[in-house]
């Protein structure tokens, strides 16, 4: 009479047995030796390492992990205080400006110097400087039609924008410094209170400065305050 073969050994679904441990994570409580004799892979090299090997391993590198996200928010930290001290020191020099050239003035040194801005430029139509003594002053030009028209071209319809520079567009909306040989790049946003009121530009010889998509916020505010602090230096108080 033949032999009858053996049953097919059965062994339980992975799943199911890592389902059933998270429901009883008190499991290996009294039975630490079983948790001495499990093994597993080696993360980092061949063959197997304890349980209690492993554990230690993933911690280190948790740990470490997580040293390298505190940095980052520490540096993000140090980046914000740098950018709202530099903006503190800009903000307080325009303040202080007694004209509209002072103004303009301020504005180009502070933003040469803290900002890594290379040139700066300030479009006002003619109806506000018809009534200062002396024409504008660079970085400060009278807006004529051709230059308003480019200016709107560049934007696009928005209120502002970072592109690219040609070097025309640099001898055009940037007269009073020397034009790059290449395409730069520039961050433009409209002066406006209530009405138009001009425009601002700043511009970097490096494509790449004012990329295409970097935020405008910070220059959308800067173009805020100079048209309001324009005004009134001009002796027409806003609000």
């Amino acid at each position: 009479m033949s032999q009858a073969a053996p049953e097919p050994r059965k062994t339980l679904d992975p799943d199911r047995v890592a389902e059933w441990l998270a429901r009883h994570p008190d499991f290996f409580v009294g039975r630490e030796g079983l948790l001495q004799q499990l093994t597993v892979p080696h993360p980092e090299t061949k063959g197997a390492t304890s349980l209690l090997e492993r554990l230690v391993h993933d911690l280190r590198q948790r740990s470490q992990s997580a040293e390298q996200r505190l940095e980052q928010l520490l540096d993000s930290a140090r980046h914000n205080e740098a950018q709202y001290r530099r903006t503190r020191e800009l903000m307080l020099a325009l303040l202080e400006a007694e004209d509209n050239d002072a103004l303009g003035q301020a504005l180009s040194t502070h933003l040469s110097e803290r900002f890594q801005t290379p040139a700066v430029s300030l479009w006002c139509p003619a109806s506000l400087t018809d009534n200062a003594p002396t024409p504008p002053q660079a970085p400060r030009h009278v807006l004529d039609e051709h230059t308003g028209q480019r200016l709107a071209a560049m934007l696009e319809g928005r209120v502002s924008r970072c592109t690219r520079m040609t070097p025309t567009d640099w001898k055009r909306l940037i007269p009073h410094a020397k034009a790059p040989t290449k395409t730069g790049s520039c961050a433009i946003a409209k002066l406006t209170l209530g009405e138009p009121q001009g425009y601002l530009v700043l511009a970097s010889p490096d494509p790449e400065h004012f990329c295409a998509s970097m935020d405008t916020l910070f220059t959308e505010y800067l173009a805020d305050v100079l048209v309001r602090l324009s005004t009134r230096l001009n002796g027409h108080p806003h609000g």
